[in-house]
């Protein structure tokens, strides 16, 4: 041992060796490490709550509910806040209501239906999820299909103030298609495209496409764990210039445009939030909207949505 120690060339072999003994573990470990992190990373980690709600104002997000659970609507708008104190109580005296309910059917596809009072409407609708936002996908993107029903007498004034007359039960029927693209940025601000086709089988007048094409964007920021900001416009292309030189009257309907405030209860979720439109439903919202910001039709209104589980599973699995 000592001979080895006064050679010197002994000496650096047996340093060598020694500190090859202490790396080689220490560099094989981070080099497995970094290969599983690098497999880790191709497994897809979704996004979750990119919305709170199916709805977000008016319109719908690209959020399903999950498997055997229902979703319980009231939707409930007010009168016009230019309407006055004494007339109207600033629109508190007069009211449209719809309720709803959701089904889930799977964790990505849900089917719905809903009553509403503006017109006496009922409605029908579907949405699935096709793509779900993750580390390799952008964003998610729901499909929203939905029909409707105005079950008003045959004759009766609309709220843009023409006179509508069925001849035949198919005359009532409206139908719309949507694409819901979402983005989740952060924990706080999430942003939506909504394309949209709605189809009507009558329209008031002729010199309105029964055909309507409409782009909405909305948005929701969130301010802490239960208060969320949230916003909604819709821009329908119609031709109110033809509408114009045809009638010689003002094009009466409007963009809709929505802005409120979101509150988490547990199993509830309040939605409070002013628009110019009273329609709760894609035919009326998008293509039927009369109020107008700058003249002050605005209507103050709230969405109550509350979950029921019907999964006796998840039921046991939690008892």
């Amino acid at each position: 041992m000592s001979k080895n120690f006064n050679n010197p060339i002994g000496l650096v072999i047996l340093l060598f060796v020694l500190t090859l003994s202490r790396i080689s573990p220490t560099k094989a470990q981070d080099d497995l490490l970094q290969m599983l992190e690098a497999e880790q990373s191709k497994d897809p980690i979704y996004t979750i709550a990119t919305f709170k709600a199916t709805r977000l104002i008016n319109g719908q997000t690209v959020e399903t509910i999950s498997r055997n659970h229902l979703n319980f609507w009231i939707s409930h708008r007010f009168g016009a806040v230019n309407s006055g104190f004494i007339a109207n109580f600033f629109g508190l005296d007069e009211a449209k209501i719809r309720l709803g309910l959701e089904y889930g059917l799977t964790d990505n596809w849900l089917v719905g239906a809903g009553r509403s009072s503006l017109e006496k409407t009922y409605d029908l609708y579907t949405k699935y999820k096709f793509l779900k936002q993750s580390n390799s996908i952008p964003v998610t993107v729901t499909g929203l299909a939905g029909w409707a029903i105005n079950t008003m007498e045959t004759c009766y004034g609309m709220e843009s103030g023409a006179e509508m007359r069925f001849n035949e039960n198919l005359e009532r029927y409206s139908y719309w298609g949507q694409a819901l693209i979402a983005r989740k940025f952060n924990e706080r601000l999430s942003l939506q495209l909504m394309p949209t086709f709605l189809h009507f089988n009558k329209v008031e007048d002729p010199s309105i496409s029964n055909d309507l094409w409409a782009l909405g964007f909305g948005g929701r920021y969130k301010l802490t764990k239960r208060f969320t900001l949230s916003g909604e416009y819709y821009h329908a292309f119609s031709d109110p210039i033809s509408y114009e030189s045809s009638t010689g009257k003002v094009y009466p309907y409007q963009d809709a445009i929505s802005i409120g405030v979101d509150i988490e209860t547990g199993g509830h979720v309040f939605q409070l939030h002013f628009t110019n439109s009273r329609g709760m439903i894609e035919k009326h919202f998008i293509g039927q909207t009369v109020g107008s910001w700058a003249d002050g039709d605005i209507y103050y209104g709230f969405n109550i949505s509350r979950t029921f589980s019907f999964d006796k599973a998840a039921k046991h699995k939690d008892k």
